[in-house]
C-alpha cells in the first residue's frame, strides 16, 4: 500500500502547466496537470489507454473531438484513448486535475514536465 498528499503535487508555474506523477505503476499512471487560468494542455491522444480526470479544484473547459465540456471542481470525465483531448483553463483560479491513464502507451505519458 502506498499513500501519497495530492498537495505536494500541486505545483503551478506562470510559464507553462505542469504534469507531476503520482504513482506509475505497471501499464498505468497517476498524475496531477495544474493551469494557472489562461494556461492549456494542446489536443492530444492516448492510444491504447482508458482515461480518467478529476477536476480537485477551479474550472476551465475540456475539448474532447471538439465538442467542449465545461467542468468545475470535484467533477469527472472519462475518454477513451482514440479520443481527441485538448483542455483549457478558462476560470480565475489555479486549476488541478487528477488525471490516470490505464495501459500507458509511452513511458513519455509518465513523466514529470
Amino acid at each position: 500500500m502506498e499513500k501519497q498528499s495530492l498537495k505536494q503535487y500541486q505545483e503551478f508555474s506562470e510559464e507553462r502547466f505542469t504534469k507531476r506523477i503520482v504513482f506509475k505503476k505497471g501499464d498505468s499512471t497517476v498524475f496531477l496537470l495544474n493551469f494557472m487560468p489562461g494556461q492549456e494542455l494542446p489536443k492530444h491522444k492516448h492510444p491504447g489507454t482508458e482515461v480518467f480526470i478529476l477536476t480537485m479544484q477551479g474550472e476551465g473547459t475540456f475539448i474532447v473531438d471538439g465538442e467542449e465540456v465545461v467542468a468545475a471542481a470535484i467533477e469527472t470525465v472519462h475518454l477513451g484513448g482514440t479520443e481527441e483531448l485538448a483542455y483549457k483553463n478558462t476560470g480565475s483560479e489555479p486549476v488541478s486535475l487528477y488525471v490516470m491513464l490505464n495501459k500507458i502507451p509511452d513511458e513519455r505519458f509518465a513523466q514529470n514536465i
